[in-house]
């Protein structure tokens, strides 16, 4: 320490490697490493951190000695950046809080880095730089995220595990994985996403963990306000306000972001209300204990679908004006944090989800008219769940190389009630069933319990060899309760058939996921990794029981199985050239999809209806690609206020079915798969101001899996290959921050989906050219 007294257990680590050892009680370390430049670090609790350079030559014995001064304010966490930090785009350390990520694919977007319409969660431009996801554009407020991966369904993010600030956020992250919710971009410091070999420490999807990390108050001010607020195309409105402040042993942060517009359809319009608040204290040294509340409201007016012939006549015209969808969502959370010694750290979040979604309207394909006297049908879930992980890190030595080893416990329950019935005939969101003591179509509530026990060790075999193996034990119960009603009318629509079939079911497994990746890391920051992780994703509650005319749903269904393998290289030279190569292989069996089916109906012949059942066993393949470039020492010097970055993400992926019991899936393409999807742009900064300009390309795929080209209703077909630009700039001055840009410059008329049901059924067209520009305040 300053005063020349030995000091324990200090921290002591190379950045961008694995090496990482403990001062012993002489205050003294050893580590051996290659001949290569370094920045060496030492970190120890209640003591300022310090990172020197080196250089080590062959033969050659270096000594770095450290004088740790105290801490006037115990810092909560020291994050190492490296040369990434004038990246937006970065990845995480091998272990960072409680969590290990290393030899996993993952992406770290930093927000603030972002030239983007943040205002309304523009995913095409936010998730840019993260190779092979596919963007489902639903609205232009971004109210819900729509995300997939890898050939999975970005409907709701649901293929994802979707966290904020380390915990769940969905409607039920097993049974009905959808969210609803979507934190406001304007909050967010980052966001994390760790692909399908998160299933080991996150659950069990498939497609992996999206996690939202929300903005902290500035170190040392004890008061901030900052102010967003946001003019755009057809009628957007958008405020954003918070406050924080930072006291040393407690921060604390809340914001209240309002969002209204028309939208760019006829008959699309909505507000939303979105509410944070976190407050943070440092106990102690060694007890860290936070508080956290969300809640969000929203009701949107929705257009509807459209057929293929209706699209290419006017994308922007609506059938349905009297739909509606509201939802309210609120989020408790408490999060401690225990620090037992600089080798072991515990961490323990607890939350909650008290919420409701609502959606009326007609939900009849648009080739129907929508009778202004008919009465409209009405979805009404009610959400209440309890969840809580309890996740430790120790550190330890084999052999003098440092090794970590996570493990964790995790429980959640749910208590779901979905019910759906009879609306009134009005044309406004008037959420109130006719006969809600006895609804037309179905009352289920579907209780649930998950208990997971989890570990993954990193056990570095040498200072650039690591192998992680993993393992999880899941416990599921899911149960449904309630009734549904079958009644049918004759052409004169005097009902001649009605009656109540009551059901309960319960569904318990239990089940073991094992995973293991390897990586190996060079002296110049690149890193070769591999990874292989099993995957397991439950039944949804809505292929359980949904009373739709045009879907039937098997009663046999079962969950689906498979795995995730990555293998590829990635790093940052010189913060020059940053990449990102890999492939992958995802195995996928008993995947759930629909086909057409036809049956007699005695009074009105023969019709068609989609029969939603384990379709077959799937494989994926792909190469996912990223590459960016910093142009500006380059091309205009080291010392230039100038700078030219560009970028290139491009997925290359192929899907197919392989055994099935059903001739129409044999041999086809996997639904939802582009197989090219690229991004490519280019960032140019001069001193306080930036622009970026950015193209958007995904090919020609299939909405369904027996690769049907169209149907006359919309709901399946082709999804025909679109290329999009955007163009954003920020400029900033001291306190204030100008943003403006384009969205869809080129006023490109497209579309990203097909839906079988709400915000449909039909085609969902895309928003076309819009503009934003955004003033920010900070004081």
């Amino acid at each position: 320490q300053a005063s020349g007294k030995p000091l324990k257990d200090i921290e002591v680590f190379l950045l961008n490697t694995s090496h990482r050892v403990f001062t012993n009680e002489k205050g003294r370390y050893t580590i051996k490493a290659k001949p290569g430049s370094y920045q060496i670090t030492a970190f120890g609790l209640e003591r300022k951190s310090k990172t020197y350079g080196i250089k080590l030559r062959t033969g050659q014995t270096q000594q770095v000695d450290f004088a740790m001064q105290p801490l006037e304010v115990l810092l909560k966490e020291v994050e190492a950046l490296g040369t990434e930090e004038s990246l937006d785009i970065t990845r995480l350390n091998g272990v960072e809080g409680t969590l290990i990520y290393e030899a996993k694919k993952n992406e770290v977007i930093h927000i603030d880095r972002l030239n983007a319409n943040l205002a309304t969660n523009n995913a095409r431009q936010v998730f840019a730089k993260v190779p092979g996801l596919n963007v489902w554009e639903s609205d232009a407020a971004g109210l819900q995220l729509g995300i997939g991966g890898r050939g999975l369904n970005p409907n709701r993010t649901s293929n994802f595990n979707t966290r904020q600030n380390g915990y769940d956020i969905a409607a039920d992250p097993l049974g009905y994985p959808e969210s609803y919710y979507t934190p406001p971009v304007e909050s967010l410091e980052k966001i994390e996403i760790v692909r399908g070999a998160a299933s080991l420490q996150y659950g069990t999807q498939f497609g992996g963990m999206i996690n939202f990390l929300f903005k902290r108050a500035p170190e040392g001010d004890p008061f901030t306000f900052n102010t967003r607020n946001t003019v755009g195309s057809f009628g957007l409105l958008s405020s954003y306000n918070s406050v924080s402040g930072n006291t040393g042993k407690m921060d604390y942060l809340a914001f209240y972001q309002r969002k209204q517009g028309n939208g760019w359809h006829e008959n699309e319009q909505f507000r939303s209300n979105t509410v944070f608040t976190d407050a943070n204290f440092q106990l102690t040294d060694e007890w860290f204990l936070c508080f956290e509340f969300t809640h969000m409201d929203y009701l949107a007016q929705q257009p509807g679908g459209l057929t293929d012939r209706m699209f290419a006549q006017n994308p922007r015209q609506s059938v349905r004006s009297r739909n509606w969808f509201a939802l309210q969502w609120n989020i408790p959370a408490m999060v401690i944090e225990y620090t037992a010694s600089p080798k072991t750290k515990l961490n323990l979040k607890t939350f909650g989800l008290i919420g409701s979604r609502k959606a009326l309207g007609n939900l009849q394909s648009v080739t129907v008219a929508d009778q202004p006297d008919e009465n409209r049908n009405l979805l009404w879930d009610n959400y209440l769940n309890f969840g809580s992980e309890l996740r430790v890190l120790h550190r330890y030595e084999i052999k003098e190389k440092p090794q970590a080893l996570a493990t964790g416990v995790r429980y959640y329950q749910g208590n779901t009630q979905k019910r759906q019935g009879e609306g009134n005939n009005g044309t406004g969101p008037d959420f109130d069933f006719l006969n809600p003591d006895r609804l037309e179509d179905s009352d289920f509530t579907f209780p649930s319990r998950n208990l997971a026990f989890f570990a993954e060790n990193i056990v570095n075999l040498t200072g650039r060899w690591s192998v992680t193996p993993g393992l999880r034990a899941e416990y599921i119960d899911t149960q449904s309760q309630g009734y549904y009603r079958e009644s049918r009318r004759d052409l004169a629509g005097n009902v001649i058939f009605d009656t109540t079939v009551y059901e309960t079911k319960q569904r318990a497994r239990a089940f073991l996921l094992a995973g293991v990746g390897v990586s190996y890391k060079s002296d110049e920051a690149i890193e070769a990794y591999g990874n292989v992780s099993q995957n397991y994703r439950a039944i949804n509650f809505n292929d359980l029981r949904v009373n739709n005319p045009s879907l039937k749903v098997d009663e046999n269904l079962e969950d689906e199985r498979g795995f995730n393998a990555d293998i590829g290289v990635r790093g940052n030279i010189n913060n020059f050239l940053y990449f990102d190569w890999s492939a992958f292989y995802l195995r996928y069996n008993n995947r759930i999809g629909a086909l057409w089916k036809k049956e007699i109906d005695p009074l009105f012949g023969e019709r068609s209806y989609r029969f939603r059942t384990n379709i077959a066993d799937a494989y994926i393949v792909g190469f996912e690609s990223f590459t960016e470039i910093k142009l500006g020492s380059w091309l205009f010097g080291k010392k230039s206020s100038t700078d030219l970055s560009a970028f290139v993400n491009a997925a290359l992926i192929e899907g197919q079915y392989a055994a099935s019991h059903e001739s129409a899936f044999r041999d086809k393409e996997v639904e939802l798969v582009p197989p090219l999807n690229l991004k490519a742009g280019l960032t140019y900064d001069y001193r306080d101001f930036s622009a970026t300009l950015q193209y958007t390309y995904v090919a020609q795929h299939y909405s369904e899996a027996t690769n049907t080209t169209q149907v006359a209703s919309g709901i399946d077909g082709l999804i025909p290959s679109y290329d999009v630009v955007d163009f954003s700039c920020k400029y900033r001055y001291k306190f204030a921050q100008a943003e403006a840009g384009i969205n869809n410059l080129m006023n490109e008329m497209y579309f990203t989906r097909r839906a079988s049901g709400y915000p449909g059924p039909g085609i969902i067209s895309a928003p076309g050219r819009s503009f934003f520009l955004t003033l920010a305040l900070e004081f």
